[in-house]
């Protein structure tokens, strides 16, 4: 585990990773109010939710799903999947990556807020 985590900041809020090995990675993951992430799948891994502060609506493979406090998902490979924040404060939540590649240009974005939809 890396004694300084890795931070960055992006349009719907930020995230820090706080585990990262060959065979896993755990990031801590803020998205401000009404905000949300693009629709995305990966090829190489899978990732488990869980809520810890806020609410969210999670969008998977087109089936909308309310969590708040405690309550966490599954995301499997290749599922499409975005996350937003419904609450008035921020949505905290914590993301465990598993499979065979963690790097952030294992991403394929179907849609997105910010224009960045189609990047891989």
């Amino acid at each position: 585990m890396d004694a300084n985590p890795t931070h960055d900041r992006r349009p719907w809020g930020e995230f820090r990773v706080l585990a990262d090995t060959p065979g896993f990675k755990v990031k801590r993951i803020d998205v401000n109010p009404g905000q949300r992430l693009s629709y995305q799948r990966h090829e190489k891994r899978r990732e488990h939710w869980l809520v810890v502060e806020g609410r969210a609506r999670v969008t998977l493979d087109g089936r909308e799903v309310e969590l708040g406090p405690g309550q966490s998902i599954d995301i499997p490979v290749r599922a499409w999947h975005r996350i937003q924040c419904t609450s008035a404060e921020p949505l905290v939540f914590i993301e465990v990556q598993t499979g065979s590649y963690f790097g952030e240009d294992d991403i394929e974005r179907q849609s997105d807020d910010y224009g960045r939809a189609g990047s891989k």
